[in-house]
């Protein structure tokens, strides 16, 4: 009894060196979500960082939105290009933006409040690992099988389209990572990528292979988020379910030159569309996109979105622009 308690307070205490708070004014009360097992959003982002011994400085390689919701038992995935153009609330001067910049320029508050504005959602946690902790991941819970969409060859290994393949950490990442090789580029890339996460959610012992103190004590160092260890169990008892069941899409721009930098600009109604889809799974009311997004109009011109009434702005300012 005595070494059981002590294990749990140590693991507690391993989990504390992640945490670290995003500085963002929560729009929900997130411990009501979580008690009363409602649907809860987590913005996941990942660094190319970590297994060269750097650290979480820097822009952010990948960055999705995820929603779990116990009710409908359902997960939703959704990337976000790092190359979609914004302007950055509070970085106006600089803007308009790659949206990878808003991590490197505000760390986690600003690209939790960028992704909030842009899509008009809630962020109810967030969660950044770099690739080392990736690794030590997919290696924990006995590697993932993935059937490769295309044939390549990135980091020493070599995919077959169509063959079903046992990958440990380090093959993964090399699968999610390439993108020169592939006819879509950063969006075939957004896809493997999902792919990973989606078969690293369905691994049935991930849960109790994870929480054991040597493996959390290694990933500590390579993971930050503001869930707190009740946080992780809540979702870990409660949530596990609906990750059996995972929908994915992503934000689809163009190719345009702004300021002499290539983004991807997306449409008013693409912007909608994954409003839609990320409001669903939270099991949320209709509601227009935000406003902060540069945007393409229906004469194919850019546009920029950005509010400037100043009820609108206090909107945003006070929900992200939605009810929630």
């Amino acid at each position: 009894m005595a070494y059981g308690v002590h294990r749990y307070q140590s693991l507690q205490n391993t989990v504390k060196q992640s945490f670290k708070a995003s500085g963002v004014t929560k729009i929900r009360n997130v411990d009501q979500q979580l008690a009363q097992k409602k649907p809860v959003s987590i913005l996941l982002m990942g660094t190319d960082t970590g297994a060269l011994g750097r650290t979480f400085q820097g822009r952010t390689d990948s960055m999705m939105v995820v929603t779990i919701n116990p009710k409908t038992n359902k997960t939703t995935i959704t990337s976000i290009p790092r190359d979609t153009a914004v302007n950055i609330p509070g970085y106006e001067s600089q803007s308009p933006a790659k949206i990878n910049a808003a991590y490197a320029w505000g760390q986690s508050k600003t690209a939790i409040t960028t992704v909030q504005k842009m899509l008009n959602v809630p962020i109810d946690f967030y969660a950044i690992i770099n690739m080392g902790g990736m690794e030590k991941i997919i290696n924990e819970v006995g590697g993932v099988t993935l059937k490769p969409t295309l044939s390549f060859s990135y980091g020493g290994y070599t995919f077959k389209k169509g063959v079903t393949t046992h990958m440990n950490g380090k093959k993964a990442l090399a699968y999610a990572r390439m993108r020169d090789d592939d006819p879509l580029g950063d969006y075939g890339r957004q896809t493997r990528q999902r792919k990973v996460i989606m078969a690293l959610l369905n691994k049935s012992n991930s849960i109790s292979t994870l929480l054991n103190q040597d493996f959390v004590s290694s990933l500590s160092k390579q993971t930050q988020t503001d869930l707190t260890f009740n946080d992780l169990t809540a979702l870990a008892q409660n949530y596990r379910a609906a990750t059996k069941h995972i929908k994915t899409t992503h934000l689809q721009g163009t190719s345009q030159t702004i300021d002499a930098q290539s983004m991807e600009v997306a449409s008013k109604s693409e912007l909608q569309r994954v409003t839609n889809f990320i409001r669903k799974g939270l099991s949320l009311s209709h509601a227009t996109t935000g406003k902060i997004a540069i945007m393409t109009g229906s004469d194919g011109t850019t546009t920029d979105g950005t509010t400037t009434t100043a009820d609108s702005t206090q909107n945003d300012q006070n929900n992200g622009g939605g009810n929630f």
